[in-house]
């Protein structure tokens, strides 16, 4: 039986986003990412990968399964399914937030200024 393909994620340290390998470089779109159906080249782009781990700009590259047909790219594990359909919490809630003043007007994303304010 053939190899599972296998492609090649991670998250920017910068904001959490999730990253695809494609090329020796990072893409934010699952259907942009490289697809690998050799295990060597999987592994040599996971090893690509610890430069920027080094560089502070990614953390935990790690390989993952799909399966890609004329339909695209499907991941075959759920974790991997909700990671490629963005974040899974609701944008006008929590940190990722706009913040508002205590009189409900959107303040500017200086999080350190909002810090003085208890809603």
């Amino acid at each position: 039986m053939a190899a599972p393909q296998q492609m090649l994620t991670a998250n920017r340290l910068k904001d959490g986003a999730v990253l695809y390998w494609r090329g020796g470089d990072w893409v934010e779109s699952l259907t942009a990412g490289e697809v690998f159906d050799e295990p060597a080249a999987a592994d040599a782009a996971l090893a690509a990968a610890q430069d920027f781990v080094g560089r502070n700009l990614v953390v935990t590259p790690y390989l993952f399964e799909v399966r890609e047909d004329i339909c695209g790219i499907h991941p075959l594990k759920e974790r991997e399914i909700i990671r490629a359909a963005g974040p899974s919490v609701r944008a006008d809630l929590g940190k990722q937030a706009p913040r508002r003043s205590p009189a409900g007007n959107p303040k500017s994303d200086d999080r350190k200024e909002d810090r003085d304010y208890v809603i």
